[in-house]
């Protein structure tokens, strides 16, 4: 985010450990799924991480609440605000750009279209960017929650709030759904390189070997006399699968709900 000299406001974390009453343990499950088998590969090791418990809800109404504190979040691209309630209570949020410690935060039907503040689509002006959007009314967000994440809200028809994607797809949402006004903090992520192998480790990311530069027994592409590519008919995946031109996507009963796609 910019401010009026044009110059990037960075965010700055103004507190190192996190609130111990919100973190829970984080088991390493190194791709694997539910029965134990590798779902995702490449994935194994990295660096020690506690869970930070996220109020993607904001189901706390009409209650103020200070901004504390902005925190690192080693499990998230996004940083996380720290909100402390009138009543004492504490919950992390998203923190999205511009908020700083000090600011006051609400969330409700009445709410003012403010940064940090969540407030139903329908009571958010045309043109507002708006982040941790909810898909079902009381889920929670689930959508435009990575750092510099944000949707813009095109129109409003019958029921139902048309918003513009941070993939550029226009979908409708149900106008009663919450969501928070601002872009997520921390957009100039996007332009961060990785200095050494190390910090892909240190992110629990291990390495993946090509396939042709396998034997025969190992990957389709593999073997060759030679430097060789990857053959003919099509390019597959290492268990034989087509993976260029095939589709891949199922249908969702929420595909009716989108107005433009993404390409």
């Amino acid at each position: 985010m910019s401010n009026e000299s044009g110059v990037k406001e960075v965010m700055i974390i103004t507190k190192k450990k996190p609130e111990k009453k919100l973190t829970r343990p984080l088991p390493k499950k190194a791709g694997r799924g539910m029965y134990g088998r590798i779902t995702t590969r490449h994935r194994g090791g990295g660096h020690k991480r506690k869970l930070r418990v996220v109020d993607f809800r904001r189901d706390k109404r009409d209650i103020k609440a200070k901004v504390e504190a902005i925190e690192y979040d080693p499990n998230r691209t996004a940083h996380l605000a720290l909100l402390c309630y009138e009543d004492g209570e504490k919950r992390y949020i998203l923190a999205p750009a511009g908020l700083k410690v000090g600011d006051e935060v609400v969330a409700g039907e009445k709410a003012k279209v403010k940064i940090g503040n969540s407030l139903p689509l329908k009571n958010i002006y045309v043109g507002t960017f708006v982040h941790n959007i909810e898909l079902v009314s009381g889920k929670g967000g689930q959508i435009a929650r990575s750092a510099g994440g944000a949707a813009q809200v095109l129109a409003k028809e019958s029921g139902y709030v048309h918003l513009k994607m941070p993939s550029g797809e226009i979908r409708k949402v149900r106008e009663e759904c919450f969501a928070t006004v601002g872009q997520v903090g921390r957009a100039e992520l996007r332009t961060v390189k990785l200095r050494k192998a190390g910090q892909k480790r240190w992110r629990g990311i291990r390495p993946a070997v090509r396939g042709v530069a396998m034997d025969p027994g190992s990957h389709p592409h593999g073997g060759g006399e030679g430097r060789s590519g990857i053959g003919m008919p099509s390019p597959k995946s290492p268990w034989g699968k087509k993976t260029l031109g095939k589709k891949t996507r199922k249908k969702k009963l929420s595909d009716k709900y989108i107005i433009k796609r993404r390409k």
